[in-house]
């Protein structure tokens, strides 16, 4: 999958945080990168070399950094509408 096409899931799946770079998640949206941990609630940063997801963890925040080569599936979660 290209940079191209990921992209545009990431941005099917959040939006723009006014004022910044930033993109945060949809309502009712969660996010999972290479089948690996499901993100609700985080931040997302498109940069030119990588992906950044922000998401508060307890008391933390947890930054998880994906470069764009290594992203082989992203996968989007919500719940059916009726």
């Amino acid at each position: 999958m290209d940079k191209q096409t990921l992209e545009k899931v990431f941005e099917y799946a959040s939006s723009p945080v006014h004022g910044t770079l930033s993109r945060k998640l949809r309502k009712g949206v969660k996010l999972q990168v290479n089948e690996g941990t499901v993100f609700e609630s985080a931040t997302l940063f498109l940069g030119d070399a990588f992906v950044r997801l922000t998401a508060k963890v307890g008391e933390e925040t947890r930054n998880t950094y994906y470069a764009w080569d290594k992203i082989c599936c992203v996968t989007t979660i919500g719940k059916v509408e009726d």
